[in-house]
């Protein structure tokens, strides 16, 4: 099977610009529930910080190579040494640089259906992987037990799982750790959910070499133009990539958006218990009202996006939705999925009501 980087972006969610372009409606008018972006303004300290950006002039001005203040902030928060945090350029960049290692370790698996962007990084390195195949079914319990044990020496895993919705325990993954020359754990949704932290194996990277944690602030924020990301692994390992990387990877905007939510501690919190009772509430809701559809079925998440299943195609369906300018995400570029499934992100109350009720008039 080849891998189509363009095909798979134009797929991925998110392409506002150009669906509106193809649509002829401004995109304002549109509804994108194909991407996971928090729906929220952000919070007005990080508005006047980014706006400061621009007033004092600080982006005339190279950023700091060695991104020592963005590091510390990012430490603190997580209690790592600072030695053993990378900011990136979203998650995206950084998997360019996981996918390496992984290439220089041997065979991956990709817990498959999964995000397309990890072939996309192993493909820039011509490293080996293969599909395993995760069960889509799967019981309303939070966390989940990992389920796979591949037999290759790299495995890549999503938590909470994208684009099912699983949350993985904590202490599944642990076990995998000395199974496996490298584990990357992407976490880039884990924060988003109620009580993820709890699952997370960041603080496991100082003890084991092998594992390495990718972290998203874009999805937390809903600030997918400003490019922010983490990873947390062995210094060793980080030290190699910061001699071959692009030397201003990340721009100042997106390291004064990072220190100020990583260091305001209070307005952090204050965010995450928002974004937490949004997801719990209005999961419940779309939960419950696209259970009331007798020819698709919602499968039980733990995050902002919801997986759904048909017995029949779903293409015709997110056609006529996206002609009255609301994108779900079609899920025919995932492995082991295809034209019976699409994912819904959540919105705010106005905007499920509209798509819930779209979804009535079309079927």
């Amino acid at each position: 099977m080849t891998f189509d980087s363009q095909k798979n972006f134009d797929s991925h969610g998110g392409n506002i610009e150009k669906e509106a372009r193809k649509l002829n409606i401004k995109t304002k008018k549109i509804i994108d529930a194909s991407a996971s972006i928090i729906p929220f303004k952000l919070p007005r300290k990080l508005t006047t910080c980014l706006f400061k950006t621009i007033k004092d002039s600080s982006i005339k001005f190279y950023p700091d190579r060695s991104y020592h203040t963005i590091k510390n902030a990012i430490s603190q928060w997580h209690n790592i040494d600072p030695s053993m945090i990378l900011p990136g350029n979203g998650a995206s960049e950084l998997f360019t640089w996981v996918a390496r290692d992984a290439g220089l370790n041997g065979l991956s698996s990709l817990p498959s259906p999964c995000f397309g962007d990890y072939e996309r990084a192993l493909k820039c390195w011509n490293a080996p992987y293969i599909y395993t195949n995760l069960p889509i079914s799967w019981s309303t319990s939070k966390p989940q037990h990992f389920p796979l044990i591949p037999k290759t020496n790299v495995l890549w895993i999503t938590n909470p799982h994208n684009p099912t919705g699983q949350l993985w325990s904590r202490f599944s993954i642990k076990n995998l750790l000395n199974m496996y020359k490298l584990v990357i754990c992407d976490e880039a949704f884990i924060s988003l959910v109620p009580e993820g932290e709890k699952q997370s194996v960041i603080d496991l990277t100082e003890q084991y070499k092998n594992l390495i944690v990718v972290r998203s602030l874009t999805k937390l924020l809903g600030l997918a133009g400003v490019r922010m990301g983490y990873v947390v692994t062995a210094s060793e390992r980080l030290s190699k990539w910061e001699k071959i990387r692009d030397p201003w990877p990340i721009n100042t905007f997106a390291i004064n958006a990072t220190n100020i939510i990583m260091q305001d501690k209070k307005m952090h919190n204050q965010w995450l218990n928002k974004v937490h009772k949004w997801i719990k509430k209005e999961g419940e809701w779309l939960d419950s009202n696209l259970s009331s559809f007798s020819n698709f079925k919602p499968l039980p998440t733990t995050t902002n996006f919801q997986l759904i299943k048909s017995d029949s195609s779903l293409t015709p369906l997110l056609q006529e939705l996206k002609r009255k300018g609301i994108l779900l995400r079609d899920c025919r570029s995932f492995i082991n999925l295809g034209e019976n499934w699409l994912r819904i992100s959540l919105q705010k109350r106005k905007h499920n009501i509209k798509i819930i009720n779209s979804i009535k008039e079309i079927i």
